[in-house]
């Protein structure tokens, strides 16, 4: 599959993609946080993912608690409806206040359209695998439980695969990024898979240094991606055309 690199604000860009034609979205906007002239809050650009993301589609969104319950109070979400979050886990964090808990981790929340049902929504449950084989068993159910009677029988399974855990460990970018808010490889990875469909429509409106626009690559997906910042864009370029999925080390 192929991808397309978009240079300029996506809400300017947003409005000339076709309704209902994007199955997946991942979003990391600027949270609103700092006083970085980059982290400015971008307001509206929600709506118009609403309209280009498929009923069936789905979007995630990296942000943190505060960025969230801020975007709910003046209703960005209006039109989304969540349906689960993810915790991403790092191996370092920001240290900006010494009167507060260090922060190492980021939320990763997942909505879909409010006007679609959750049954309808694509999705492909990522599953990671125990250190031991999978084994079954059966078990007689314990006194304790309410309602248990003679030696009725249970089956558990031990080992092998599970379904992954809503807690992700994966080192962060520090000292190795290309750009201010880059996110690895291996927290956006799972995200994609569980999300879009193989040969599926990937949009990322805050590209970044492109991590989605690779994975996208990797996996045989199209994606658009929509930087505004015309040396990102170069950037996104070229991580795409070096990634060597063989030879990736996270």
């Amino acid at each position: 599959m192929s991808y397309r690199v978009l240079q300029g604000d996506c809400l300017e860009l947003l409005p000339a993609l076709v309704s209902d034609s994007i199955d997946c979205a991942i979003v990391d906007p600027p949270y609103g946080e700092t006083s970085l002239p980059w982290d400015k809050p971008v307001r509206g650009w929600t709506d118009q993912m609403a309209r280009v993301v498929k009923p069936t589609g789905s979007m995630w969104v990296f942000g943190s608690l505060r960025h969230f319950c801020e975007a709910y109070r003046v209703g960005e979400f209006s039109r989304w409806k969540l349906s689960q979050e993810v915790i991403w886990e790092k191996h370092n964090g920001t240290g900006l206040f010494n009167d507060r808990f260090r922060r190492v981790h980021e939320i990763v929340a997942h909505f879909y359209r409010a006007d679609s049902k959750w049954t309808d929504v694509f999705k492909a449950p990522q599953f990671s695998n125990d250190a031991t084989a999978r084994t079954i068993r059966k078990k007689g159910r314990p006194a304790q439980w309410i309602g248990a009677t003679g030696q009725t029988l249970y089956k558990s399974e031990d080992g092998g695969p599970r379904l992954q855990r809503s807690v992700i460990y994966v080192r962060s970018e520090h000292g190795r990024a290309e750009h201010p808010t880059q996110k690895p490889l291996g927290i956006i990875e799972p995200l994609l898979l569980y999300a879009c469909p193989v040969g599926g429509h990937v949009l990322d409106p805050f590209a970044g240094s492109g991590g989605v626009g690779i994975l996208a690559k990797r996996h045989k997906m199209f994606c658009t991606l929509m930087e505004a910042n015309p040396e990102f864009v170069e950037l996104i370029k070229r991580r795409i055309a070096d990634e060597a999925p063989l030879f990736h080390v996270e």
